[in-house]
């Protein structure tokens, strides 16, 4: 059976023009990352606020010239809409060979793509660093012509930090464009109180708006949501997730249920999380495998029994891919060994560092409240008794109930047997239950859909699970 939910892992440019047909979307929404001058890596926050793995690189929030801006830029000039040639080559004629003109290169050719998927009924929401913002609105017009801009949408938000030389930044960018003056565009109302106001011709109904004051019916141009706290249930530990609210609202506005919503920097997964909760399809990417990996948790635990299937697209399929997959990155490899398990990705302080644990899986087993502990190595290379010597001693440190070594290669007869000598884990209410304390998985026999041993009586749920939603029947739709 084909899937029509579709989640890629790799580089959405390759991705959208091998698998995505022409004209057949009905919403993309976008939250490129730019140029802020820091490695946006954290995907999840411990509790002792130390960080995680994703911490070596979860992507790089910085773009720079080189050879692929050469080649994109070239091909933009030579294949590319005439106005975006010209746009293109002026730019590069002001900025020069730097990180903003790589940054608008590389997003450019993208958007070509994007501009090429959409249908004549479709809206595209850009959502801008305010350091790029400017130079996109160039580069969108260009693309998607000046006609089809259709809303500057500012998103307002409250949020700590002040500043004494500037005025403290509040608000994102969005920018909505359509592919033709033809599109899906939802009308809603905000919440009515009953007040009623004299207008021309008569009485005129007013709304109360999120910031409690009170405005004529309809959805304005500034959209005052908040941000997610530290505490919010949502929140993940990706520093630029953007709360379900805000995403509520553009994939209500511009598609209705059964659509395709597209994201191609799909990150922690708000996007599609949101469309499968509001009935639409959806389709998602992105270059890690630890947002990969990390969006499959998000959805599993948001939806459970009710998550519509979907297909993971990029991910190594049988133990060639997975050899090609370490030989050409080993944490993306170590990302989706964990994302197998449904492990999640250990705490790591340092760039590049190994404190022997690469990923943990918390159980309950009784009813005190308190989450017992799995964890995980990940070995892609050579492998010895020796590491399973010191998986004991790192699970003694970390006091943990069971342990979990994932190797490509083939363990010898040695770590065998003295993983076997550890003995085994038994839950004071399982009786008659035990488990293995350290336990031996090859990357063959994962595809082979076998699992780790733990007690399963309440797994760590992340996410509360989440209600379809079926659009209000008051929503008009206009095409």
């Amino acid at each position: 059976m084909k899937l029509e939910n579709k989640l890629y892992f790799g580089d959405n440019l390759h991705i959208m023009r091998d698998h995505i047909s022409d004209e057949s979307i009905d919403l993309i929404y976008l939250d490129p990352p730019f140029n802020s001058k820091a490695t946006y890596n954290v995907l999840f926050d411990e509790k002792n606020g130390t960080h995680s793995r994703a911490q070596i690189t979860a992507f790089e929030d910085t773009w720079h010239w080189g050879i692929e801006s050469e080649e994109a830029y070239h091909e933009i000039v030579t294949q590319g809409p005439k106005k975006l040639s010209d746009l293109i080559q002026a730019l590069r004629s002001f900025l020069g060979q730097n990180d903003m003109m790589a940054y608008l290169t590389m997003m450019a050719i993208r958007l070509i793509e994007m501009h090429r998927v959409l249908k004549p009924t479709g809206s595209i929401y850009l959502h801008c660093d305010p350091t790029a913002s400017h130079y996109l609105k160039l580069v969108m017009d260009a693309i998607f012509e000046v006609k089809n801009f259709r809303n500057e949408i500012v998103w307002c938000y409250k949020s700590g930090g002040a500043s004494k030389y500037n005025f403290a930044k509040k608000h994102d960018i969005i920018f909505r464009y359509t592919k033709t003056n033809k599109c899906i565009f939802n009308y809603e109302k905000e919440k009515s109180y009953g007040q009623t106001g004299g207008g021309q011709g008569g009485k005129v109904k007013y709304y109360k708006d999120e910031i409690g004051t009170y405005s004529y019916a309809g959805i304005k141009d500034w959209w005052t949501i908040s941000m997610l706290s530290t505490t919010h249930s949502e929140r993940l530990g990706y520093p630029t997730q953007k709360p379900e609210t805000l995403l509520e609202r553009i994939v209500k506005a511009s598609s209705n249920e059964g659509d395709i919503v597209f994201d191609p920097f799909c990150g922690c997964g708000t996007t599609i999380v949101v469309a499968e909760r509001l009935n639409r399809k959806w389709i998602g990417i992105d270059i890690t495998y630890l947002a990969v990996n990390l969006m499959q948790h998000r959805l599993k635990t948001s939806f459970g029994a009710d998550l519509s299937p979907y297909e993971l697209i990029g991910d190594p399929k049988d133990i060639q891919g997975a050899k090609a997959l370490a030989e050409h990155d080993r944490f993306q490899f170590e990302w989706w060994a964990l994302g197998k398990i449904f492990a999640r990705p250990a705490q790591d302080k340092k760039k590049g560092a190994d404190s022997g644990v690469d990923g943990y899986i918390y159980f309950f087993d009784d009813t005190s409240g308190k989450a017992k502990k799995v964890i995980v190595q990940v070995k892609s290379g050579h492998v010895s008794v020796s590491q399973i010597r010191d998986l004991k001693g790192t699970m003694k440190g970390e006091n943990a109930e069971i342990g979990a070594f994932i190797t490509l290669k083939e363990p010898t007869r040695p770590m065998i047997e003295e993983a076997i000598s550890a003995g085994f884990y038994e839950p004071e209410l399982l009786q008659g239950k035990k488990y293995p304390k350290i336990q031996i998985l090859t990357i063959e026999e994962l595809f082979e859909d076998r699992q780790l041993k733990y007690p399963r009586i309440s797994s760590e749920v992340t996410f509360k699970n989440a209600k379809r939603k079926i659009d209000s029947g008051d929503q008009g739709k206009l095409l």
